[in-house]
């Protein structure tokens, strides 16, 4: 893929005075929005520099994207796995023992098999990128509506935003514990989001090169924290609830490890659109469900390997009680001599979360051009600036509140996405693969911005919404209790509700809708 750069460069090239309009066959055209002349020319200087990406939510049209290889396929495992080895999933492991008090055991098994459902669905959403040369709130169009898919663009944008907050939080506690407190936490957040802007702003060819190499120093020190940490593991660890709360923890626990690889599900085919049309979608879906699998189960058991010593181990529980950061930072005191290759171990892991922000800020970079003509305009390494400056005042406001909003916040974002996934299966499987006289089998990638040609959305949109209440009532959050929640013991079972009312009002409102309007 080292020749994607050259492509992304001319075919994705779309000047900004006619960003707004749609050049492909058959598509309506887009009234221009008119650009002072200086503002045009100072752009494409900036868009001139070598191995900018200038491309932003335009689709990439199949004789634009890059050979088929190999490599190819096991890019799209990398690019996964580099992605979220990163302390901040590290540190989600750590809230089974440490927030929900269940043993060792539990704590993994839960983990475990949340990624596994958490991953099928981010693979699922993959396979479209390929497909259609689409981004992922693009392909949303087509199964929610224009209109209603800019609900699900804005949501995403939060769920980005929140875990590039959450990783600069981490990498700054992280950098913070290696100085032993000379250097402060805002500090250790500048530097994270400084890093995590420059690659963002470059775009897919310096993020692919990015994430093919980072893996590799965070892989060895993992292994190291293991050797070092694994003997202070307590893998006895009980649960430390009991009866009915151990079935709450349990599920409140698994779905919370869903809902992190599950975050990626709204943004999974952004990666994917300048590989050839004839990628094959089984290896697309196997692949990225490798990737996120293997990366998450490693982070997450190694976190829940720390969060179990912190009852018998007074050094972790000491540096847990300063910051998760600095618990993983203690993780490394089992190395002789102490002292200097551990601080180094632990920089290399806060540095790590950028490979993890990178992708979240793009993604929302291109959200912001999705929703609508003016944030078109708009070219996608402004909106980078914007997003880095947005989570990191973010990161700096509630940099000591982190479980906060771990519990709270990841959670709340898995409710939509899973409800947005459940509708986009149905909208394939039961309207999509068949041959109807309302609706023509598959899907006209050419359509993406004709809003005569995309769905309504207004069975997507009621379905939605439904779901929203079927997650509210549902959801287990320090300040809110579903009453459904409360009946089953305080149980988070929000996500299951939210996809079993919109899986099951969605296709009968689908019916209606494509028999009244046919689209």
């Amino acid at each position: 893929m080292d020749h994607s750069a050259d492509i992304e460069k001319t075919a994705g090239t779309v000047d900004i005075s006619s960003r707004s309009s749609s050049t492909e066959k058959g598509s309506e055209p887009v009234a221009p929005i008119p650009i002072p002349p200086k503002l045009v020319r100072w752009n494409q200087r900036i868009e001139n520099l070598s191995g900018l990406e200038t491309r932003g939510i335009t689709r990439v049209l199949p004789d634009q994207r890059h050979a088929a290889s190999a490599f190819g396929y096991i890019q799209m495992a990398l690019l996964w796995f580099s992605a979220n080895i990163s302390a901040n999933n590290l540190a989600v492991g750590m809230l089974g023992p440490l927030l929900f008090e269940l043993g060792f055991l539990d704590s993994a098994m839960c983990s475990v098999f949340g990624i596994f459902v958490g991953a099928a669905a981010t693979a699922y959403m993959s396979i479209w990128g390929a497909q259609s040369g689409n981004r992922t709130m693009i392909v949303a169009r087509y199964f929610m509506g224009y209109w209603p898919a800019k609900i699900a663009c804005f949501l995403n944008m939060v769920l980005m935003v929140g875990y590039g907050t959450i990783d600069c939080i981490i990498g700054g506690q992280i950098l913070s514990a290696v100085s032993g407190g000379s250097m402060s936490l805002i500090v250790g957040i500048v530097i994270v989001a400084l890093v995590s802007w420059v690659v963002a702003v470059f775009g897919m060819s310096i993020f692919h090169v990015y994430e093919r190499w980072a893996w590799i120093p965070q892989l060895i020190v993992l292994l190291i924290l293991i050797g070092s940490a694994g003997p202070s593991f307590n893998t006895s660890l009980p649960n430390a609830v009991q009866g009915s709360a151990v079935t709450a923890s349990r599920l409140s626990f698994f779905s919370l490890q869903l809902s992190v690889p599950v975050s990626w599900a709204a943004a999974a085919s952004d990666f994917y659109v300048y590989y050839p049309e004839s990628t094959r979608r089984p290896l697309v879906f196997l692949m990225t469900f490798t990737g996120l699998s293997l990366a998450f189960i490693l982070v997450n058991l190694i976190g829940i390997g720390l969060a179990s010593g912190v009852a018998t181990n007074p050094a972790w529980e000491a540096a847990n009680d300063v910051s998760s950061g600095a618990l993983i930072l203690a993780g490394f005191d089992g190395l002789l001599p102490r002292g200097g290759f551990g601080k180094f171990c632990g920089v290399i892991v806060a540095l790590g979360v950028i490979s993890n922000n990178i992708p979240g800020t793009y993604a929302a970079a291109l959200g912001c051009q999705v929703l609508g003509r003016y944030g078109k305009m708009v070219p996608r390494y402004l909106w980078v600036c914007v997003v880095v400056l947005v989570y990191f005042i973010c990161a700096a406001a509630g940099r000591d509140h982190l479980y906060a909003i771990f519990q709270n916040f990841l959670a709340l974002m898995g409710y939509w996405v899973m409800i947005f996934v459940a509708i986009a299966v149905e909208e394939h499987l039961l309207f999509r693969r068949r041959r109807s006289p309302r609706l023509p089998r598959g899907f006209d990638w050419t359509a993406w911005e004709d809003q005569k040609r995309l769905p309504l959305g207004i069975a997507a949109l009621i379905a939605f919404f439904v779901g929203w209440v079927g997650a509210i009532v549902g959801m287990h959050q320090t300040w809110y209790v579903g009453p459904v929640a409360a009946s089953v013991g305080g149980a988070d079972i929000g996500t299951w509700l939210g996809v079993a009312f919109a899986g099951v009002l969605f296709p009968p409102l689908r019916f209606l809708e494509l028999k009244k309007f046919g689209r």
